[in-house]
């Protein structure tokens, strides 16, 4: 009946990756690795929330992302999300190798 927690970490992660895809070289894709996060209201079903991020640092290939949001009364969430630029054809390559290992192909 609330807007979930799950689903806030959820959105908060593909609205952080969306921006970021749209500033990596071909080839790379980023992978998230770490959220904090307050939900700090409920939200009910129905009403409008709008996700604000922002880039607070970049090491190497380490994303750091601060990020709000906000339903049409009040801040529900707040908190950090961390990312990582990573090659697609070397994830690819890991993912095989560890399905390989565990007996999947």
């Amino acid at each position: 009946m609330v807007y979930a927690t799950p689903k806030m970490v959820s959105d908060v992660e593909y609205a952080c990756r969306d921006w970021l895809v749209g500033h990596l070289d071909a080839g790379e894709d980023s992978v998230g690795t770490h959220v904090t996060i307050d939900h700090l209201a409920a939200t009910p079903l129905g009403l409008k929330v709008t996700i604000e991020v922002k880039l607070k640092e970049v090491d190497r290939r380490k994303v750091v992302f601060d990020f709000s949001v906000r339903d049409p009364v009040e801040e529900c969430g707040r908190g950090t999300h961390v990312r990582f630029v990573v090659e697609n054809e070397k994830r690819n390559a890991r993912l095989a190798e560890k399905k390989k290992k565990a007996g999947l192909t």
